[in-house]
């Protein structure tokens, strides 16, 4: 499976791997978990500037906020870059401002946890498409009783916010791939920096029209800066170390646990229960993914070892 953190923010994929100790090892799994924790408490904090400055408000103050670190962090280099490069980079700006706009406006609607949760299928889907083998798409099927479960279609569903999710799901897709494809020519964050400042230059008209029709707060703005920090600056940095001292494979695992801190997120700082059934389906989409990335796992460990029994 790709291996993303939560589409709110993205994860690095040019990343050299050395082989880590066992402190390394351990302390990569809680850069891992502790990304994922600060990925949706800034989600959380995002969701309670609602009130005050709206979804759009929230993202447009993101995605300023967001470049206003990177840019000066990373330091891309923007001339010389070929158009070749810069087409998948617009793209992944475009999909930045699709992913979190429709995102925020399901977790307004339907609530955290569901909406994470829902939105978690695009990556599980990339993963199914992209094997050959029977038991994911097993699990893909798990996964759909999962969402069925968790939405409990009837009358007072809300149709248009789990439509949003799945389009914020369809988002993070779109976004693995042209990550995948920003990754192999640019190193490192330069292509999530330079798509970043794109973004923020797309949504900077935005703001300016927003608000100064919608009359922010200094708690709506504050809570939306604190989202843009804890769900893309320290999740950049935390993933990009994370990745360095453990697989890739077990990082698109623990990838997994981020239904549940949303759903966590949500209960502590937006009072938001879940019922049975929504835990329920919670939980089926989520074994779907830890399946689905431990059979990635070990089929790419048998394929690497295909050659080597043929030396013998």
């Amino acid at each position: 499976m790709q291996t993303t953190a939560n589409p709110q923010r993205p994860t690095p994929v040019s990343v050299t791997v050395h082989v880590a100790e066992p402190r390394q090892s351990v302390a990569g799994i809680g850069l891992m978990l502790g990304s994922s924790a600060s990925n949706q408490t800034g989600a959380a904090l995002g969701a309670l500037a609602f009130p005050a400055i709206g979804p759009v408000g929230v993202v447009a103050v993101r995605q300023l906020v967001t470049a206003l670190v990177l840019m000066p962090t990373v330091r891309p280099r923007l001339r010389g870059l070929t158009r070749q490069q810069w087409l998948p980079v617009v793209a992944l700006a475009v999909v930045f401002s699709v992913m979190n706009l429709s995102l925020y406006e399901a977790i307004q609607r339907l609530g955290l946890g569901l909406a994470v949760t829902l939105e978690f299928l695009g990556p599980l889907t990339v993963a199914v498409l992209s094997s050959r083998r029977a038991i994911d798409f097993c699990c893909a099927g798990l996964a759909a009783v999962g969402v069925v479960v968790l939405t409990d279609p009837g009358p007072t569903t809300d149709i248009l916010g789990v439509a949003l999710a799945l389009t914020a799901a369809v988002a993070w897709g779109c976004y693995i791939l042209l990550n995948r494809s920003a990754g192999r020519l640019l190193p490192g964050l330069q292509g999530t920096a330079v798509a970043n400042a794109v973004s923020a230059m797309l949504w900077l008209p935005v703001a300016t029209w927003w608000f100064a029709t919608h009359q922010p707060t200094a708690v709506g703005l504050l809570l939306a800066a604190a989202c843009g920090l804890l769900s893309s600056a320290v999740p950049y940095a935390a993933d990009l170390q994370a990745l360095r001292w453990v697989r890739a494979s077990m990082f698109g695992t623990f990838t997994s646990v981020n239904p549940v801190w949303a759903a966590l997120a949500g209960w502590l700082f937006l009072h938001q229960g879940l019922a049975v059934h929504e835990w329920t389906g919670i939980a089926l989409i989520v074994v779907s993914n830890v399946f689905v990335s431990a059979g990635a796992v070990t089929a790419r460990r048998s394929t690497l070892g295909r050659p080597a029994a043929r030396l013998r």
